[in-house]
């Protein structure tokens, strides 16, 4: 390490990632974008999804002042937080085949709908199979994932394949197998993960870029205001009745 404080050595690593995300994934953020927009103007409704810690960039964009309105969180009681008790719970529902089948039954997914998965690893079988059986039904899938696990680590799917696998479009964060960007000699395991705010610039770089190709497709994009800001809740209000049938966290 250099002889950088570690705060400013972590933040430095977030804004390399960062800066390496912007170069590297600019056509498939485009492209992501481009199906989100897609998905809205064709009357479909948009989906995230994401389990334990990997679910904050999927709550990130729900309901969010500035995003779009139709972004909906696909919920698996018991891995969308470390609420549940215990939190370890939570990583070992991951690891259950047939999980990802029994949600998408119950859930309002349908051909033509869009859904987001978020899986630092995408090694686990809950995403692996989420992507699998969406596509199966017709639902275009985006993956937000680090690649390098696919080459540094085994899969926990019976298939033995990863997130990655199976996309429509694929999102590579960059992090490092572990999700941790800093070292010490006094600190007996690698600390700092970054993986949260990689994954969720990644996210609203996404949506932001299915904004602006709705408004050029002469599409007012479905918009969020803060309600914070005078007329906000006013605005809010006819978004959300416009646009009802497609959003589900107000039922």
């Amino acid at each position: 390490m250099s002889d950088r404080k570690p705060a400013g050595q972590f933040l430095d690593a977030a804004i390399d990632l960062l800066r390496r995300v912007r170069d590297e994934e600019a056509d498939s953020i485009e492209a992501a974008g481009t199906l989100l927009a897609d998905t809205v103007q064709n009357g479909g409704r948009l989906f995230a999804f994401g389990a334990g810690h990997s679910s904050l960039a999927a709550q990130d964009v729900v309901y969010r002042a500035g995003g779009l309105a139709l972004m909906n969180l696909l919920t698996v009681p018991g891995v969308v937080g470390v609420d549940v008790m215990p939190a370890t719970l939570g990583s070992a529902l991951e690891r259950v085949d047939g999980l990802a089948s029994a949600v998408l039954d119950s859930s309002p997914l349908r051909e033509g709908d869009a859904l987001v998965i978020i899986s630092l690893s995408g090694r686990n079988a809950l995403p692996v199979e989420m992507a699998m059986n969406a596509r199966a039904l017709g639902v275009r899938v985006v993956g937000v994932t680090s690649v390098a696990y696919a080459t540094e680590t085994t899969s926990r799917h019976a298939s033995g394949t990863f997130l990655k696998d199976h996309c429509d479009i694929v999102l590579d964060s960059k992090i490092a197998v572990g999700d941790a960007e800093l070292t010490l000699d006094t600190v007996p395991a690698p600390f700092a993960p970054a993986s949260t705010v990689v994954t969720s610039a990644l996210m609203q770089a996404m949506t932001a870029t299915a904004a602006a190709a709705l408004a050029d497709r002469g599409i007012e994009p479905p918009l969020l205001r803060s309600g914070n800001v005078d007329g906000g809740h006013e605005w809010n209000g006819r978004v959300l009745d416009q646009y009802g049938d497609r959003i589900f966290y107000r039922r």
